[in-house]
Formats: structure tokens, C-alpha cells, sequence
């Protein structure tokens, strides 16, 4: 008899059945509040009725229309629209299936446009586990390990991360920014550098903020060496963060944009945007795959865009993320192992320290399982799994935050007075 293989781990031990909005109920018809959203997949929660609709519709009409055959007007649908809220000078775009699949391409248009062989990454990032996306993660070694030699040319630099460091932002600003120039000056001169990749938020990595001051010296420094400055918005876009790209935040104007989860409402889809000029740049035959722009998926994406727009969703995203720091920022104060509360509208995290101040994953487990026993689906994340997040759909309530807030508050007190 055929079973799942046994190292796919479970964050929560939940059977889903069905979902509505934030919630999942499993097959006894017990009720969860859901701040996972799938890694932060369903952007409009789960089954919006606009997004079933589109995916009904289209499912009757055609599936697959492979893109490098035929064209399919959800396609053609979507690219019009995705202009209308990407940065705009990124108007090309490339459809795939997953978040490491567009990443993979961005690498290789990168390196085909610059006729340059290194990529510079930041430590701390997290950009998929296919071969090369892992070579470019340092977020866990789990994600890169037991399958050496991963691709080479690729270089990590410091992120300023005050929570890893110890410092204040603008002392780990002016270190993340001297040892990339260092990392130019003796591991990878600029001639051989092709690109930086960086997220607007490290998601994986801890859920740790970059800043304007940051982005701007990796603007600067891609302008001055002739690099490319890929920003990676797979968890960060489609409002996840109060703004719709997370780059918003930090006045970050890319070369490349690369986004996927939040776009399709569960649906696999990604995309990678580039100028026309840069794009061109790609060797022909070097971007393609079956399943990349599915009609399916692309009819939910522009139903999400739709109801993202419609129902004011990134608004919605900063205030109710405002809601939610607020709380779980008061509650942390009666828990002295909880030292930071930290994140961009609904991208929250709760970072666990020991009295040491050492990095705490077991107790953040701990927590995010009794979480889950009250009806409140967690996860974490960090090197050392000492973070957990709360990451709900962009349609969450008032009423459901105050709820979550609540059911968190009593898993703390639950698992911390023993």
C-alpha cells in the first residue's frame, strides 16, 4: 500500500475537509482559524467565491493551452493586468509554476544578458530547493544539505538582521553594506557579478525586515558595477506586507522582479518581470515549461487580482497587520522569552530566546503545537526554527485577529508556566 514518504513533516495534525475565508474545518467539522494561508498562498483565503468561480468557468472551457504552443486569453488576461500594479519599467514577463522555478529563471537571464557567472545572495534568504534556488538559500541547511555539490558562482553577504547581530539597525546596515564590498573586492569582482538577490523581508530566515537605507546601497552599487538587482517577492507580494510589492516599503526599484504564492489564491503559478530590454537578453529556447501560464491558474490570478482591488485587500493587510503586531506585541510583554515582534502588515513574526539569549526553537514548537490544539494553525520559521509566524490571508477580520490573538496568548501561558 503506498503512503506519503515518511520524512514530509506536518506542521499541524489537522486533516483539512474544507475552507472558507480564514478558516479550515476538518473531517469532524471542527473549526480552525488558518494563519498559515498555506506559507502564505491563499491571498484571498480559502474558496473566495469570485476566485471558484473564475476556476469553475475556465475548467469548462480549456485547461491546457501549453504556452509555447498556443496562447490562452487568461494569459494574456493576467500579463495586461499584472502592468497595472507592477513597478513600471519591469514590462515583460515570464509565467512558470513555483516560486524556485521563476527564480531559476531570473539566474539564467541574469547570466545570459551580463555574460557574468556570480550571483550575490544575502544570508538569511530563502529562494526555493531545487538545485540552484538552494545554492542561492542560506535560510536553513536543510534546505541545501545531503545533495552536495550544489551549483556554483554563488556568494552570500550579510543582511542586516539586528536580532542576529545584536545591534542597532543602521551599525548593521553599515556592516551588511562594507562586506558586500568586500565580498567585490576579494571573492567576486563586479566584471564576474551578475546579479544580487535579496528579499524585502527574509521570510524563512526569521521574518526580518531589510530597510530604505539597505536597498539603496544595493541600488546604487548594481548602478555603479553593472549588476542586475533582483528582488525576490514570492512571500512579500500581493499585499502581503501593507503594500502590494514588499519593495514598496523601502522605495526598492529592481531590475527583476520574481513573485508567485499570494498570486493565484493556491492555484501554482510564478512569474519573473523584467524591462523589454533586459528580457531580450534571454538566449532563445531558454524560457519555457509544460505546465508554466496554466489557463486555470492565470483565471484565478486575475480573479485575485480582482478581488484584491475590489475589496481593498492591502489596505486591509496594513491595518489589521497593525491589529495584530499590537496584540501580540502586548501579550509578549508578560513573556520575557519572547524578544521581538517583528514584521510588515500580515508577515508577523514572534522571535523565542532563552534566558542565555540564545535562539529557542524548542519552545517556539512547543507553543505553535499548543497553538494548533486551541484552533489556531501556526508555523515557524529561522535558523533555529525560533520564530513562529502568523501569516492569515489577506481577508482576515478584526474579530478573527482578536481571536487569534486571544488563542495565542492562552498557548503561551499554557506551555510557559510549566
Amino acid at each position: 500500500m503506498a503512503q506519503l514518504s515518511p520524512v514530509l513533516g506536518q506542521a499541524n495534525p489537522v486533516l483539512a475537509a474544507r475552507g472558507s475565508g480564514v478558516q479550515i474545518f476538518d473531517d469532524e467539522d471542527r473549526r480552525y482559524l488558518d494563519f498559515t494561508a498555506g506559507i502564505g498562498v491563499t491571498s484571498t483565503g480559502h474558496c473566495h467565491p469570485r476566485v471558484v468561480e473564475a476556476a469553475q468557468r475556465q475548467v469548462a472551457t480549456i485547461i491546457h493551452a501549453q504556452y509555447t504552443t498556443v496562447r490562452n486569453k487568461p494569459m494574456l488576461e493576467l500579463t495586461d493586468r499584472l502592468g497595472a500594479v507592477l513597478p513600471p519599467q519591469l514590462d515583460r514577463l515570464f509565467f512558470a509554476n513555483s516560486g524556485s522555478e521563476a527564480i531559476e529563471s531570473a539566474l539564467r537571464l541574469a547570466r545570459q544578458a551580463t555574460g557574468r557567472p556570480n550571483v550575490i545572495v544575502f544570508h538569511g534568504g530563502f529562494h526555493g530547493r531545487t538545485v540552484a534556488a538552494a545554492a542561492m538559500t542560506t535560510s536553513g541547511t536543510r534546505f541545501r544539505s545531503g545533495f552536495a555539490p550544489l551549483m556554483g558562482g554563488v556568494h552570500v553577504a550579510p543582511f542586516p538582521d539586528p536580532g542576529h547581530f545584536g545591534w542597532p539597525v543602521e551599525e548593521c546596515t553599515d556592516f551588511a553594506l562594507k562586506q558586500l564590498d568586500y565580498l567585490l573586492q576579494t571573492v567576486s569582482a563586479p566584471a564576474d557579478t551578475a546579479a544580487f538577490l535579496v528579499e524585502p523581508v527574509l521570510g524563512e530566515g526569521g521574518y526580518v525586515p531589510g530597510n530604505t537605507r539597505f536597498f539603496a546601497g544595493l541600488r546604487e552599487r548594481a548602478d555603479r558595477h553593472g549588476c542586475l538587482f533582483m528582488i525576490d517577492e514570492i512571500q512579500t507580494g500581493f499585499g502581503r506586507t501593507g503594500r502590494f510589492w514588499g519593495g514598496d516599503h523601502f522605495e526598492v526599484r529592481p531590475d527583476v522582479l520574481i513573485t508567485a504564492k499570494g498570486l493565484a489564491s493556491g492555484f501554482p503559478l510564478s512569474a519573473m518581470a523584467a524591462p523589454a530590454a533586459l528580457m531580450e537578453q534571454a538566449w532563445p529556447g531558454s524560457q519555457g515549461g509544460t505546465y508554466g501560464a496554466n489557463a486555470v491558474a492565470c483565471a484565478a490570478a486575475c480573479a485575485t487580482l480582482e478581488v484584491i482591488e475590489s475589496e481593498g485587500l492591502v489596505r486591509n493587510a496594513e491595518e489589521r497587520g497593525r491589529q495584530l503586531t499590537d496584540g501580540l506585541a502586548t501579550v509578549a510583554k508578560d513573556h520575557d522569552q519572547i524578544t521581538d515582534v517583528r514584521g510588515l502588515g500580515l508577515m508577523i513574526g514572534n522571535e523565542f530566546r532563552d534566558a542565555d539569549g540564545r535562539p529557542d526553537g524548542a519552545t517556539a514548537a512547543a507553543v505553535q503545537q499548543e497553538a494548533s490544539r486551541r484552533g489556531l494553525l501556526l508555523l515557524t520559521c529561522g535558523a533555529y526554527g525560533q520564530v513562529v509566524r502568523f501569516i492569515p490571508a489577506l481577508v482576515v477580520s478584526p474579530a478573527e485577529v482578536d481571536e487569534a490573538v486571544g488563542l495565542w496568548a492562552e498557548a503561551l501561558a499554557a506551555v510557559l508556566a510549566h
